[in-house]
């Protein structure tokens, strides 16, 4: 069977959003077992003048959902970017899993010349065709903001490993 446009999209980031949905559960047992409140690891950074790890979270559940949205020629679900709490986060995972497990293959396939633009605030917006966008654009951005949350938990001792990444353990 050939590689489409949905077998390259959707399976791909709803894996990954499982795979973060288990390491949220993992860091909630990770901060009962050292008795500290789970929620305060959503303000954690690697750098001072880089994103929270609540902000990576709405940003790879954002890039999932417009990435399918786009090749799919269709609206994505608005969040209003309020999530405060690892529960709240988990809400917005199941969400954007449940938005994408309603795109269907036809919706997607054949998007591959479909021209594409993205807005860039205080900028042109970017110009793709669909498969530009999908390699170059929607899947390293949302692996970007995942491969982040995943390093801001295990910094702050979250016990994860490969196989957690690629499996969600």
């Amino acid at each position: 069977m050939a590689i489409t446009m949905h077998s390259a999209s959707v399976p791909i980031f709803l894996t990954m959003l499982g795979n973060l949905t288990k390491w949220l559960d993992k860091a909630v047992a990770h901060a009962q077992a050292k008795k500290f409140d789970p929620d305060t690891l959503l303000t954690s950074r690697l750098a001072p003048d880089m994103l929270s790890l609540g902000k990576q979270i709405q940003i790879a559940c954002d890039s999932a959902k417009f990435g399918v949205a786009r090749l799919a020629g269709g609206e994505a679900p608005k969040f209003e970017d309020t999530e405060s709490t690892i529960a709240e986060l988990q809400a917005r995972i199941e969400a954007t899993a449940a938005y994408l497990r309603g795109v269907t293959a036809a919706q997607v396939d054949g998007s591959e010349d479909k021209p594409i633009s993205v807005p860039v605030r205080g900028r042109d917006p970017l110009q793709f065709t669909g498969e530009q966008y999908l390699k170059h654009f929607a899947l390293p951005n949302f692996f970007f903001h995942v491969t982040t949350a995943y390093a801001l938990l295990r910094h702050n001792g979250v016990e994860l490993g490969k196989a957690d990444y690629l499996r969600g353990g």
